[in-house]
């Protein structure tokens, strides 16, 4: 099942499918104002936490992390 649209509303992003049915929601808590949803793909959704982006699957298992490329360039 692929994803079709995820939105953030408060601490929750919910993943839908291509038929705008929820299939999950990942909890996204907001430390710091760049946290939160940063965009999905059919296979993922990408969400920073701190300095680090994790990835979700369609079922909203953690598939993935990385050091976050929406960080501010530091002066």
């Amino acid at each position: 099942m692929a994803i079709g649209h995820a939105l953030q509303k408060g601490t929750l992003i919910y993943v839908y499918d291509q038929s705008g049915h929820q299939i999950t929601s990942i909890s996204a808590p907001g430390r710091y104002q760049e946290d939160g949803l940063k965009g999905f793909t059919p296979e993922a959704v990408h969400v920073q936490k701190g300095q680090l982006l994790y990835l979700y699957n369609e079922r909203g298992q953690q598939t993935g992390i990385c050091a976050s490329p929406y960080l501010p360039a530091s002066t």
